[in-house]
């Protein structure tokens, strides 16, 4: 069974004990980012900084032009002394024994919208997006499937894929100012529909009419009167055709390397966790976020068995002060666990790490 934990390469690259702490919690593997989207970050064991102020997405391994075209990512300027971080990490972490999986962010770069509006999500009011690649686009697929193959010609590694789909109306602002309009549930899942013009292309005539319903439901409930519930069916068959599609080719390219997909059992999910329905998208294993209540995520673990054979993954996270362990998690069809973060949990978070590992081992 593998037990893996999840950390950047700044957790490692400069401090020449890192990898080793990391080996000492007892892990196998470990998730490192090679792809991902801008973040500040505390590293509270590295012998050099305290806070990592990533300020755009970027890629953390060589970017050579010549294996791009159209879109790309950005090189970190914050840590130009080292254009191979995600190299540099991974060959200490080899060297201590770990094995190493990229954690590529596909479709979730704030750089890369903003520089090309025109292959974001854009809302049924029109509204843009900018941290949100809408993957309708072939040139959004194009750079998507780049980032997998440039990883795996550069690395022998496992992939993990985090929004490798729709990002919608959440995981996206800073200073975020929308809860005080108290919107459901439902409500910004209609906000996080997309009609931009590759999207309104795929649905065809439906689309102006399904985004005027949309628009009149958020404005009825945002207004406080009622509305007529809205049939998306077309939008979640466009999103599941293409998140299908998307993975089928990244997994081609990755040939005999693992591909995990961080996902979620629902259609209408947007976001770093892909909704599909699982019986139709087919990685090496599913990534499930067990982040919040442990009877929850054990139930959404027998729900998510129930529906495929395909091997799920707990994501766990260390940083809740509540959390107790993923015994139930086990129990309940997590085949493996990765556990969130090795680099930003303080001395006591690290230490339930290690004793959640050494109290499941199996």
């Amino acid at each position: 069974m593998r037990h893996g934990v999840f950390a950047y390469t700044w957790d490692l690259v400069g401090d020449p004990e890192a990898a080793a702490r990391i080996a000492d919690l007892g892990a196998n593997t470990v998730t490192l980012q090679a792809a991902y989207h801008a973040v500040r970050g505390i590293t509270p064991w590295h012998p050099a900084h305290r806070v990592v102020h990533a300020e755009h997405a970027a890629a953390y391994f060589p970017i050579r032009a010549d294996r791009w075209s159209g879109l790309r990512p950005l090189a970190p300027t914050w840590a130009v002394d080292n254009p191979d971080r995600f190299g540099t990490a991974a060959a200490a972490l080899t060297a201590a024994g770990l094995s190493v999986e990229a954690w590529l962010v596909l479709t979730h770069s704030s750089a890369v919208g903003t520089a090309h509006p025109d292959v974001t999500v854009r809302n049924a009011y029109g509204e843009r997006y900018p941290y949100a690649l809408c993957p309708s686009h072939q040139a959004v697929r194009d750079y998507a499937l780049t980032i997998v193959s440039e990883v795996c010609a550069q690395y022998d590694v496992d992939l993990m894929l985090e929004a490798c789909g729709w990002l919608g109306f959440d995981h996206g602002s800073h200073h975020e100012k929308t809860e005080g309009a108290n919107l459901s549930a439902s409500a910004r899942r209609l906000l996080s529909l997309c009609f931009c013009p590759a999207c309104r292309t795929a649905l065809g005539p439906e689309a102006d009419r399904l985004a005027a319903s949309v628009r009149s439901a958020v404005d009825a409930e945002l207004h406080g009167v009622s509305a007529d519930p809205i049939d998306a069916t077309a939008v979640l068959n466009h999103r599941a055709t293409v998140i299908a599609e998307l993975v089928r080719e990244a997994k081609s390219l990755a040939g005999n390397r693992r591909v995990l997909l961080m996902a979620a059992d629902d259609p209408w999910v947007t976001g770093p966790d892909v909704g599909i329905d699982f019986q139709n998208v087919q990685p090496d294993a599913f990534v499930l976020k067990c982040w919040g209540d442990t009877n929850a995520a054990a139930q959404q673990l027998k729900a998510a068995a129930a529906r495929t054979d395909i091997p799920l993954v707990a994501n766990v996270t260390a940083l809740n002060t509540e959390w107790d362990g993923v015994s139930e998690l086990l129990e309940a069809g997590a085949a493996e666990v990765r556990y969130y973060h090795a680099g930003l949990g303080s001395r006591d978070r690290l230490d339930r790490i290690r004793t959640a590992i050494t109290g499941t081992r199996r």
